[in-house]
């Protein structure tokens, strides 16, 4: 192929808590990766580069931070201009329609919430202007109107008319891309560094086949005091083994959970065979792997649209959402114990069990 006809792709990231992933030796001769160092930015720690690398409440800085590359990008493009434009969405069909689109106004609290039983304040929260100086529904909704074609990490089988939808309102293609879950070779080149998987293999090794209950609310959810000591009473109270992948915890469940402080092979530890239940913030990508192996979801969501998510896979009855008070959207221990037992021990949670046994995608 002749060099002026080349296909040429440059990619530029929002860095999530997800690491790079090993690329391929196949590709990875036609990949050149281009360094743009972030501008100082007040009130963002030094070396912060990553959504992982601050608390939730500083990560407006590190938009500010990232809108400030504007100009050493553009410098890079252009010698490219004319160049075609395309966003990839890793929020599903669903949250997009929720969220959007641009042309629409901001969400109406009273139609779209109602049926939410996260904290209402957490779902629009992105609809505020924060500390970057716009709402992230702006940013968001910015980029679509910028762009000539959408890309969702989803499928045909997932809600295809909400896809079908957004494009619609955009006037601009939707093109499904695919849930794009991890691959087990990946899990394995990542895990065999050390020996984190043997440790963790030793234990759920010697746990029934189905009866563990793997905890783990995603990099960027950070509980309150209040709720991490009901989530930790709820889990003490089931009775149930578990695997909590946390910075901390009591010592009087040695023996029946354990507690991982580093990082936890997610990958690995769904695919175990011991591991029956996930209890989740429902983050899309989470709940694509959790889907590759068939467990029921105990659901806690907390932020963004993990509302949403939680609700569509309650309608198919994939999970169990854990009950928060309408009043003020808190949970207790109680609570947590009773849709812990329902999903993973009770007659009447094993509707839900099966339903994912049967892999609903």
């Amino acid at each position: 192929m002749a060099e002026s006809t080349k296909l040429h792709i440059a990619m530029f990231p929002w860095l999530a808590f997800e690491r790079l992933p090993k690329i391929p030796p196949n590709i990875a001769t036609l990949i050149t990766l281009v360094k743009l160092p972030l501008p100082h930015v007040e009130n963002l720690p030094e070396n912060a580069e990553a959504t992982m690398d601050v608390p939730y409440h500083i990560v407006p800085y590190l938009k500010i931070a990232h809108g400030g590359l504007q100009e050493p990008l553009s410098r890079f493009l252009e010698t490219r201009l004319g160049i075609s434009r395309a966003f990839f969405s890793v929020f599903n069909a669903l949250s997009l329609c929720f969220f959007g689109p641009p042309k629409r106004a901001r969400p109406q609290h009273t139609n779209r919430t109602q049926a939410f039983h996260c904290p209402v304040k957490e779902l629009l929260k992105n609809t505020e202007v924060n500390a970057s100086g716009v709402s992230d529904l702006f940013r968001l909704m910015t980029v679509c109107l910028g762009t000539e074609v959408v890309a969702v990490k989803t499928c045909l089988e997932v809600k295809v008319e909400w896809l079908n939808l957004f494009g619609e309102c955009l006037h601009i293609p939707a093109v499904p891309v695919g849930l794009l879950p991890p691959s087990p070779q990946e899990g394995n080149d990542i895990d065999n560094k050390d020996s984190t998987w043997d440790a963790i293999a030793e234990w759920l090794d010697k746990q029934e086949k189905g009866s563990v209950v793997y905890v783990a609310l995603g990099s960027e959810i950070r509980p309150s005091h209040e709720d991490f000591n009901e989530l930790a009473l709820g889990l003490e109270q089931s009775r149930l083994p578990f695997f909590w992948a946390l910075r901390k915890f009591e010592e009087r469940t040695k023996g029946r959970g354990i507690v991982w402080t580093g990082w936890a092979p997610q990958f690995k530890i769904l695919g175990h065979e011991s591991v029956g239940g996930f209890v989740t913030h429902c983050g899309w990508s989470s709940v694509i792997e959790a889907f590759q192996f068939g467990h029921v979801l105990i659901m806690l969501p907390f932020i963004w649209d993990q509302g949403l998510v939680s609700r569509f896979l309650e309608e198919r009855q994939a999970g169990v959402q854990i009950l928060r008070k309408k009043e003020d959207g808190s949970f207790t221990r109680d609570s947590v114990t009773h849709t812990l037992r329902l999903a993973m021990k009770d007659e009447e949670g094993q509707i839900h069990r099966d339903r994912n046994d049967d892999h609903i995608w």
